[in-house]
């Protein structure tokens, strides 16, 4: 997997701190809560996530009956590459978010718990 580049600019203020970030704009309003579009999450899913602590990328993956292996290859890299995505304890990247959530055939906004 290739980390996708990043268009974010940072302007500082007039002390040389960090006053505003400028994102992309899609970046932007996936941030947003879209009172429009509720978010779920199957009970499965939540059980597996939270109350058996396998974090939500591998509560989805069991819960679709698939293996590292099966969403590896769906997303054109490595299973250990991929086993390192159900590791992580913090949110995943919103370029990853997306390729993953397509790769599992769900919402980008599942993948957040």
């Amino acid at each position: 997997m290739t980390n996708t580049p990043t268009n974010h600019q940072i302007i500082n203020g007039p002390d040389g701190a960090p006053l505003y970030v400028l994102i992309p704009y899609d970046e932007f309003m996936a941030t947003q809560e879209r009172p429009d579009h509720e978010v779920t999450l199957p009970h499965e899913v939540v059980e597996l996530a939270v109350v058996e602590d396998k974090g939500i990328v591998r509560a989805w993956r069991e819960h679709l009956g698939l293996t590292q292996e099966a969403v590896a290859k769906r997303l054109s890299i490595s299973q250990s590459a991929y086993a390192q995505m159900e590791r992580r304890k913090s949110g995943l990247r919103y370029a990853t978010r997306q390729r993953l959530a397509a790769a599992l055939g769900i919402e980008p906004e599942q993948l957040r718990l």
